[in-house]
């Protein structure tokens, strides 16, 4: 039979979630295993010659290299800081313009055809427009990382506004509150964790787009060290690089999510 005191105890909910993210981790880390092999295994079937198809080991070593000799922490530095700024102008501009979509039917009529129809432009033929308009300088490699991300930015954050529950806005009409306040009080907050996790799902995006801004006039970044590269079919160069805007973009999708969790913990209790 089960007593009292064994029923008065906690269920033991701290060990089983420990367990669940080291599964988690562990899965995880078999398919990097999983996918480091399969490459390893064909670079050495020879599918390929091995300068057009170097093995894991190879790509590594030219990482090592173009870090230590050849200043390539300078060019990750340099795309980094345009991923940013680029994404940043891109929020500013794309949240006060999606929210209202969200929020107002009239800024909705008026600018929802404008920006559906731009999401579908895809972003390198603004290139020779913004060449012509920008010059070959960092402006233009700016613009084209932000009109690669902002219409997608506005038409999505205008269908999570909308996702605000109307008992939330009439409850808010009800208690007297003037639209503002609604905006900002109710839709704005409500959504917020949701435009964090859209945040976090569109850098991802930005991070496409880095090469092809950096390839054209760029005397610095991941994208003109490949170019570089490509010159002299250094293709353990390129890998290089390849990998490092992965590995780059799956630091800052943790980042957003450690964020996302310490912003809003009360989302991630089990």
């Amino acid at each position: 039979m089960t007593t009292a005191t064994e029923k008065s105890k906690p269920p033991r909910f701290g060990n089983a979630v420990l367990m669940g993210r080291l599964s988690t981790f562990g899965l995880g880390l078999l398919g990097w295993l999983l996918f480091l092999g399969a490459w390893y295994w064909a670079a050495e079937a020879d599918i390929a010659p091995d300068r057009l198809f170097p093995g894991p080991d190879t790509v590594i070593a030219s990482l090592y290299e173009l870090l230590v000799e050849k200043n390539f922490a300078a060019d990750i530095w340099a795309s980094t800081k345009r991923i940013l700024t680029s994404f940043a102008i891109a929020i500013a501009i794309a949240l006060p313009l999606g929210l209202l979509m969200g929020a107002l039917k009239v800024v909705d009529q008026v600018l929802s055809p404008l920006a559906g129809a731009f999401r579908y432009l895809p972003a390198p033929a603004f290139i020779p427009l913004l060449l012509m308009w920008l010059g070959t300088g960092e402006a233009q490699k700016i613009a084209l990382l932000v009109i690669g991300v902002i219409f997608f930015l506005i038409i999505m954050i205008a269908d999570t506004t909308r996702q605000v529950p109307k008992v939330f806005l009439e409850t808010a009409k009800t208690l007297g509150l003037p639209n503002y306040k609604i905006l900002w009080s109710v839709i704005f907050r409500y959504s917020l964790p949701a435009y964090i996790d859209l945040f976090r799902q569109m850098l991802a995006v930005s991070w496409t787009y880095l090469v092809i801004a950096e390839i054209v006039a760029a005397t610095d970044g991941i994208g003109a060290m490949m170019m570089r590269a490509k010159r002299f079919v250094h293709v353990d160069d390129i890998m290089a690089g390849i990998l490092v805007i992965g590995i780059l973009g799956l630091l800052f999708d943790a980042l957003f999510r450690l964020l996302h969790r310490l912003a809003f913990p009360y989302l991630h209790q089990r």
